[in-house]
């Protein structure tokens, strides 16, 4: 439902950049003594925390920008290629090789990925536009900083949690400034709504997926969240007038069914366990 209350911001003169940052800003001045307890952390492992902070930063800053500009349902399906990209991560990063099943499941993604792309003005599968390519591109900003919280094991939730929005507030910034984008001219309780967008919903949502993926398999977490995609397909159908074409919805199930196939599987440390 994270989208809805982005849109209600925007109407209400608030950019996509802007409302970024403010939103990552309140969240982290909220907890700016983990924060400061987290430096240690950082100072053992700084390689690994800011390419941590680079990935979240760059996956929420681009899926922000992709619901705001483009059509709720087929982000979230593009977007929830993630799962794909992480079995192929955890292989290279945490060593988890992927099986048959994995295979399968990659083939099955990428034909869906196909028919959903597929467009006969450009004659080719390929995103048709800015918002397609935020969406893969946060998925898959997703997906490492998922690998990447699961390898980071001696590193707390919080501190990692804080480092993600570290990330945001940095890329937010980085891009205000190459788009020159101006400062909004905003009523005050649009800024308050904002921050509280961030107080709220952002500190219970990244709790919420950073003690998961910490405490759970890759392959595992990566299917739970799959619900998101039940829960903005429906939101959208009740909240928006945006339409649905049949081959995203084909290409959607199999998007889904193989992230599903790559999520679900077992290995013998699960049965041992």
């Amino acid at each position: 439902m994270f989208w809805y209350p982005l849109r209600l911001l925007e109407s209400a003169g608030l950019s996509g950049l802007w409302l970024t940052l403010i939103v990552y800003t309140a969240a982290l001045v909220a907890f700016t003594q983990p924060a400061w307890r987290g430096l240690a952390h950082w100072r053992a492992q700084p390689g690994q925390l800011a390419l941590l902070a680079l990935a979240a930063g760059w996956c929420n800053a681009a899926f922000i920008l992709a619901v705001l500009e483009g059509t709720v349902v087929r982000v979230l399906l593009l977007f929830y290629l993630s799962p794909i990209w992480t079995v192929f991560l955890g292989w290279l990063v945490l060593g988890e090789r992927p099986t048959g099943r994995g295979w399968l499941a990659f083939s099955i993604a990428m034909a869906g990925a196909l028919i959903m792309l597929w467009s006969e003005e450009l004659g080719v599968p390929w995103p048709k536009g800015k918002a397609d390519w935020l969406a893969v591109s946060s998925g898959m900003a997703f997906a490492l900083a998922n690998v990447l919280v699961r390898r980071l094991q001696s590193v707390p939730v919080i501190t990692k949690t804080v480092t993600a929005w570290v990330g945001a507030v940095f890329v937010a910034l980085v891009w205000i400034a190459l788009a020159a984008a101006p400062v909004p001219q905003v009523a005050g309780g649009t800024v308050i709504g904002a921050m509280a967008l961030g107080l709220f919903g952002m500190v219970a949502m990244t709790f919420s997926v950073q003690y998961g993926v910490t405490h759970m398999p890759v392959y595992r977490s990566a299917v739970i969240l799959l619900f998101e995609l039940v829960a903005g397909a429906v939101s959208a159908q009740l909240l928006t007038d945006e339409k649905v074409l049949a081959q995203e919805w084909v290409g959607g199930l199999m998007v889904l069914l193989a992230a599903w196939f790559a999520a679900s599987r077992r290995t013998d440390t699960d049965g041992r366990g």
